[in-house]
């Protein structure tokens, strides 16, 4: 696993107009850590892609009324297989965050790379995707020197009145022991 110019080979890679310039792009400094599953509790559907790239029809499903009109991206998607997707370049900014705020620090998108697993935060997450999280951090850290294993928080840590993900089965203690492995 690479990075090269801002893209993660072999990631499969689709392009979601959700994103803009960051303010600072040498500001890559947290990375936020979501889940995520179209309709809840479904998995390896097209519905994430559709969200991400502005295409999920409301007519697909009932829960999907509320959300199509959203413009939201992440950098990353890792599937419970391990297929990793990219959608924004880690030099842009991903609209993954919205209202948050991380030791003081409001609007986290400006200075955060956003890696949705798919799940949901009352499952537990597969081997696979923390072996693809764990590779993927390291990558990441090489490329951004910024980055460090203290500044991966989960986005209910960023956004606690808002979000509950990944939650309470998003082993933390197996990702930092497989990171410090590797390390």
């Amino acid at each position: 696993m690479k990075i090269n110019n801002h893209w993660l080979t072999p990631a499969h890679k689709i392009n979601s107009p959700n994103c803009d310039n960051r303010d600072d792009e040498k500001d890559i400094s947290l990375i936020v850590i979501h889940c995520i599953s179209l309709p809840a509790g479904q998995f390896n559907t097209p519905f994430i892609e559709q969200l991400f790239t502005n295409q999920l029809k409301a007519q697909s499903h009932p829960d999907f009324t509320e959300i199509c009109q959203l413009e939201v991206s992440s950098h990353i998607v890792i599937q419970r297989d391990g297929l990793i997707t990219q959608y924004v370049p880690f030099n842009k900014r991903a609209w993954h965050a919205g209202v948050s705020e991380y030791q003081g620090r409001g609007k986290c998108n400006n200075f955060s790379i956003g890696i949705e697993l798919e799940g949901m935060d009352c499952i537990p997450y597969t081997d696979q995707q923390y072996s693809q999280l764990s590779e993927l951090i390291h990558c990441l850290m090489q490329a951004y020197p910024k980055l460090s294993i203290e500044n991966i928080t989960g986005h209910s840590d960023i956004a606690p009145q808002r979000k509950t993900d990944p939650g309470k089965y998003f082993d933390w203690d197996k990702l930092y022991r497989d990171l410090r492995v590797t390390d």
